[in-house]
């Protein structure tokens, strides 16, 4: 909708299309020039920090797990591994692989999604994955086979594929056996190989010319593609661990949005995702993934919003290349979580969710009750380089009529995979009367 007043203009989304969650954009024109931007996140906020305040340390991943359908996993193992680290307790060997195991499925499911389903149509002239299964039934399918393989990935590991049950704070109420994991084996394969497919199909898309100017902040590992380990890295020169996170990233509130801005301390707005974890990491992917890269005419770094759908498909091929291996290596751990004790201290934890950067902080008591939880999720570190974004990519493109720029605006924000129903957790609200 596009509402026009003296001297300017106004274009409104109510509801921004194919994105998880409820937000929408409003774009102030005047004079020539863009006078402001919002993205309206008003899905309404569902205060998890205040709800784990009270609970016992065992609780987070089964609560956490609710806050998103779509990447359970992250919350489960950000608040394992926060939990622990104020414990004092580090899991290792097979249970770990577990894990890392698990949350390949994520990936592949997760990316499956948005890769096929939210924002291809976009490239293709489609409103929607449905009118693009019309002409590209094959297309989808693959689409379809690659989340059905992340989801056996999970409910193998979990339990199930929607909000896990077998984590818990230390491991797993139950292991898999080695004999029940090799079939995976041939269907990961497959998977492996739809991914490929994947990443020569969108590596053909036709992307405008347009690059982030921010700094890019991804977990970094020295010999792996992050995703359960490492230290918060940036290209401005950040490098901290977990426990530093506060020290680096602040919070605000914005009047506009459910779901708090982060910016860098000292500086400005910032982008977690895809293209940060693969610009700081791609020396660390697979030579399958890194050969796949080079192919899709990624270099070692990539700062367009728009390519991060190529991004996401050599991130599945890293996925199911790095499931594969832990398949085949996995032994059967002699129990399936390490013991885990309550003791008063604080914990930090970040891991690499789909849509990037996670952090988690507990304060437990000596009891082993929660007494203040900070949730920070991707899509709330993001929002503010959103704007930013948006902002710059309108500027240039004016002349377009109402409804193509409208249309624009909203392949930009899709192109970063915003999920709004995980940002909106702020618990300080205010009433302002005037």
């Amino acid at each position: 909708m596009t509402k026009r007043s003296t001297g300017g203009r106004t274009i409104r989304v109510g509801a921004v299309a194919r994105v998880e969650g409820e937000g929408g954009m409003v774009v102030r024109l005047r004079d020539g020039r863009v006078d402001g931007v919002q993205l309206r996140i008003y899905e309404p906020p569902r205060f998890f920090e205040a709800l784990l305040q009270g609970r016992a340390f065992t609780e987070p991943p089964d609560i956490t797990a609710r806050i998103c359908g779509i990447c359970p996993v992250a919350y489960q193992m950000t608040a394992c591994l926060a939990i622990e680290a104020a414990c004092g307790v580090e899991v290792d060997g097979p249970v770990a692989a577990l894990r890392r195991l698990l949350y390949c499925g994520e990936w592949i499911g997760s990316h499956a999604l948005h890769i096929y389903f939210l924002h291809a149509p976009d490239f293709l002239g489609y409103p929607g994955a449905v009118e693009m299964a019309a002409d590209h039934r094959g297309v989808v399918e693959r689409g379809l086979t690659l989340r059905k393989t992340g989801n056996e990935i999970m409910t193998a590991i979990g339990g199930r594929s929607i909000h896990p049950v077998n984590v818990k704070v230390g491991g797993f109420y139950r292991v898999p056996s080695r004999a029940e994991l090799r079939p995976l084996a041939e269907r990961v394969a497959r998977a492996r190989d739809a991914a490929l497919e994947t990443v020569r199909w969108v590596a053909g898309f036709d992307v405008p010319d347009f690059e982030v100017d921010c700094d890019l902040v991804a977990l970094h590992h020295t010999y792996r593609y992050p995703i359960l380990e490492g230290r918060i890295a940036s290209t401005g020169g950040i490098d901290a661990a977990p426990c530093e996170f506060p020290d680096y990233f602040v919070e605000e509130q914005v009047a506009h949005s459910t779901a708090l801005h982060a910016r860098i301390r000292g500086g400005g707005s910032y982008l977690v995702g895809p293209l940060a974890r693969y610009s700081l990491n791609s020396g660390c992917l697979s030579p399958l993934a890194r050969e796949a890269a080079a192919a899709a005419g990624l270099g070692a770094t990539c700062r367009n919003p728009f390519r991060s759908i190529v991004v996401r498909a050599v991130e599945v091929v890293e996925a199911c290349d790095e499931a594969l291996r832990i398949i085949d290596e996995y032994e059967e751990p002699p129990r399936p979580a390490v013991a885990v004790q309550a003791r008063e201290a604080t914990g930090h934890g970040c891991t690499e969710a789909p849509r990037g950067l996670l952090y988690h902080r507990y304060r437990l008591r000596r009891d082993g009750l929660i007494e203040e939880a900070q949730i920070v999720p991707p899509t709330s570190q993001n929002q503010a380089q959103m704007e930013r974004d948006l902002r710059r990519f309108v500027d240039p493109r004016l002349g377009l009529p109402n409804e193509e720029l409208a249309l624009a605006c909203e392949r930009v924000i899709r192109s970063y995979d915003p999920c709004i129903s995980c940002a909106t957790h702020f618990l300080d609200l205010r009433v302002e009367t005037v």
